[in-house]
C-alpha cells in the first residue's frame, strides 16, 4: 500500500514577485529547491500564511542565491509581494520506505536565505 506523506517544505518564504501575466508556476530560488529536494517542474502546495489560500502549482527553478519567490500566472492573484508562505511537496511511500522516512524542512530568514533545517518540528 503507498500512503502519502510530506517530503519537504519551505516554511515562511517571503512572496517577492507576483507576476499574472507569465504562463504559470512558481519560480524558486534554486538553492532552496536543491535543499528541500524538490525539483523542477515538481508539483508544489503552497498554503499563504497572510490571506489563508492554499493552491496547487509547479515549481520554475530560479537564479541561485537569489532569494526569489515569484508566484506567477493564476496563482498570483493568491498571493502578494510581502506574503509569507509554506511551501510543500509530497509523495507516495510503500512500508518499507516509510521504515527510513524522513522529510525535509527548511526554514529560512527574512531574505529566503536557510538557516536551518530538520526533519522534525520542534
Amino acid at each position: 500500500m503507498q500512503r502519502t506523506f510530506l517530503k519537504a517544505k519551505l516554511h515562511r518564504v517571503t512572496t517577492t514577485a507576483s507576476e499574472v501575466d507569465y504562463e504559470g508556476s512558481c519560480e524558486i530560488d534554486g538553492v532552496l529547491l536543491d535543499t528541500a529536494g524538490i525539483g523542477t517542474f515538481e508539483q508544489i502546495q503552497i498554503y499563504n500564511i497572510n490571506n489563508g489560500n492554499r493552491f496547487t502549482t509547479y515549481t520554475i527553478r530560479g537564479k541561485d542565491n537569489s532569494g526569489v519567490i515569484s508566484v506567477n500566472g493564476a496563482a498570483a492573484h493568491k498571493a502578494d509581494v510581502g506574503d509569507l508562505l509554506i511551501i510543500a511537496a509530497y509523495a507516495d511511500y510503500d512500508e518499507k520506505e516509510l521504515e527510513s522516512y524522513s522529510p525535509m524542512l527548511c526554514y529560512v530568514d527574512e531574505n529566503n536565505t536557510i538557516v536551518r533545517t530538520d526533519s522534525n518540528i520542534r
